[in-house]
């Protein structure tokens, strides 16, 4: 089982490869299956953008969020569960295109987590070479201006005795000729025109200027010039072996119009091979829905187990005026750590995330979520004029720091599958992991919100499920179906081949084993990368020659 010997039986299907998802791990798969000389498909559920597309402010709630079922059909997805608040990507280039364009490498507790450790002799330099054109091909540079968000935090810092790990952020984005068009600077004249970066801050609310890295500037850019076809606004909703159980003949992907209520639109693609690249949330429930029907009945019993949060919580700070412009940035440019586990990183929304605000109330201490919610009420109580402020939307983006707190710490949830009332599908609700519960409370979070309120004079807040329900947030939803050496222990192999399966892959974050301690993306990238550079070229065709900068690691490498 799980040999990589390319897609099933040439000819027979409707493409060889398709990828269900165009995010990271989806973009890398599109482009390098392509460049092997594979026909490939791409399904995404979300709208394709231009970059005039983009909202112009969140209070553009058809362009900016993604609720298809009441018409809103936009870059962001909220997601709430009784023990985690997600935010996540959606469209055309899946996150990046309202991610905060932050392109860090994995923390050292990542490649030697127990998980993974043993199916790799060094998972850092198993790696290496793959971050290595992760960062050419999404053009990482560090950034190269701070701001008073960044110069409080490098005085926060060294207050507190950690100066030293005050960093200017890696980031994707053009720097170059602030809002100048120029000829492609990344491929050699051969991807799309770009323009530099005017620091507006507004990268999650979508960069309409042509300065941020998103993948369809350059994975999916030269994927299409392939040939690659790429299907918007299609949910896969099913996978089922064709022909043989095991999936070596290949699969039929079943899929229909994303939130419609009626006219669903279904309809059917056959491939050789399935790479699903779906976002974990997408992922887990796509495989949890087949192992409920009964099409892929061989998954793993550990679907869903080892789920991360990045072990995040998210707090903002909002000072009395705006005679500091916290906006004028890109969405994070410096970070430090307080203690060797913990990573904090000062976010802006840009002038155009004033309807953030709404997510935000006052910062509650930890308690289960009775005792947050009437410490909630008594803080009202004793500070009413606070509490009216914080419903207060106007300049929020100016007047705001946003503190993204992550850790490497071992902990985890599990997605769990409940059966649909209507239909036969199911949907997700989560469960604490027992061993391991994903923290509800950071220490490092609160004590920096504190400071920075002290120092602002200004107001700390929490999300509104943390500080009223005990419901912490995260950016960075992983795992679920985890790298394992077999499937008692994950639903993947090193190889992020699934167990059980033939030409079923997993190559987004829900094959990740462990929390990063930093944005994911890079890791995703580069673990796409390495797996899919396992996957021979087609027989008797000829690899695609990309432009040098564009060109994957040497397979094995």
């Amino acid at each position: 089982m799980n040999g990589d010997r390319g897609a099933g039986p040439a000819g027979e299907h409707d493409f060889d490869y398709l990828v269900v998802g165009s995010g990271f791990g989806g973009s890398v798969s599109a482009l390098r299956l392509a460049a092997k000389g594979y026909r490939v498909g791409v399904l995404e559920c979300g709208r394709r953008f231009r970059d005039e597309d983009f909202a112009k402010t969140a209070w553009n709630l058809r362009r900016y969020f993604w609720m298809p079922r009441l018409g809103l059909r936009g870059i962001l997805r909220l997601t709430t569960f009784k023990d985690v608040f997600i935010a996540s990507g959606n469209g055309v280039g899946g996150g990046s295109l309202g991610y905060a364009n932050t392109l860090y490498r994995a923390r050292d507790a990542f490649y030697e987590h127990p998980q993974w450790a043993g199916l790799a002799d060094d998972w850092e330099a198993e790696l290496a070479p793959h971050y290595e054109t992760a960062e050419r091909m999404l053009g990482v540079t560090t950034y190269d201006q701070l701001g008073p968000a960044d110069e409080l935090l490098r005085e926060y810092a060294n207050e507190i005795g950690v100066g030293e790990t005050f960093k200017p952020t890696r980031v994707g984005v053009y720097l170059d000729d602030p809002g100048q068009v120029n000829e492609d600077p990344f491929f050699g004249g051969e991807g799309p025109q770009r323009r530099g970066c005017i620091r507006c801050g507004s990268c999650m609310v979508g960069c309409r200027h042509g300065a941020k890295n998103t993948l369809p500037k350059n994975y999916l850019w030269f994927a299409e010039k392939l040939g690659v076809k790429i299907i918007p606004e299609r949910e896969a909703t099913a996978i089922t072996p064709l022909g043989a159980p095991d999936g070596s003949r290949g699969y039929v992907v079943h899929s229909e119009r994303p939130g419609a209520w009626w006219r669903r639109r279904p309809k059917t693609y056959t491939a050789g091979a399935v790479v699903l690249a779906a976002g974990a949330l997408g992922t887990n429930k796509l495989l949890r829905g087949c192992r409920h029907r009964g099409t892929l009945p061989r998954l793993s019993d550990r679907l869903g187990h080892l789920v991360r949060t990045n072990s995040e919580s998210i707090h903002a700070v909002t000072a009395p005026d705006d005679s500091r412009d916290f906006a004028r940035s890109v969405a994070i440019a410096s970070s430090i750590y307080p203690d060797p586990d913990t990573h904090i990183e000062p976010v802006t929304y840009g002038r155009g995330g004033d309807a953030m605000g709404g997510l935000y109330t006052l910062l509650t201490s930890p308690g289960t979520a009775p005792q947050r919610a009437m410490r909630w009420l008594a803080a009202i109580a004793r500070h009413p004029l606070k509490a009216l402020r914080t419903l207060d939307p106007r300049r929020w983006s100016q007047r705001t720091v946003i503190l993204l707190v992550m850790q490497t710490l071992d902990n985890s949830i599990r997605l769990v599958p409940k059966p649909n009332r209507i239909g036969d599908g199911v949907h997700l609700q989560t469960e604490e992991d027992p061993e391991n519960p994903n923290p509800r409370h950071i220490d490092a979070a609160e004590q920096a919100s504190r400071w920075f309120e002290a120092r602002l004079g200004g107001l700390a807040q929490a999300g509104v499920t943390e500080s009223l329900f005990n419901i912490p947030s995260t950016a960075h939803i992983l795992g679920g179906a985890v790298i394992g050496s077999g499937a008692d222990e994950g639903v993947v192999d090193a190889n992020q081949r699934v167990h059980g399966y033939e030409n079923l892959y997993v190559f987004d974050g829900s094959a990740m084993p462990a929390n990063p301690g930093v944005n994911p993306s890079l890791t995703i990238t580069a673990m796409a990368e390495r797996a899919v550079g396992l996957i021979p070229p087609k027989a008797d065709q000829r690899p695609t020659a990309l432009p040098e900068a564009a060109q994957a690691a040497p397979s094995g490498a």
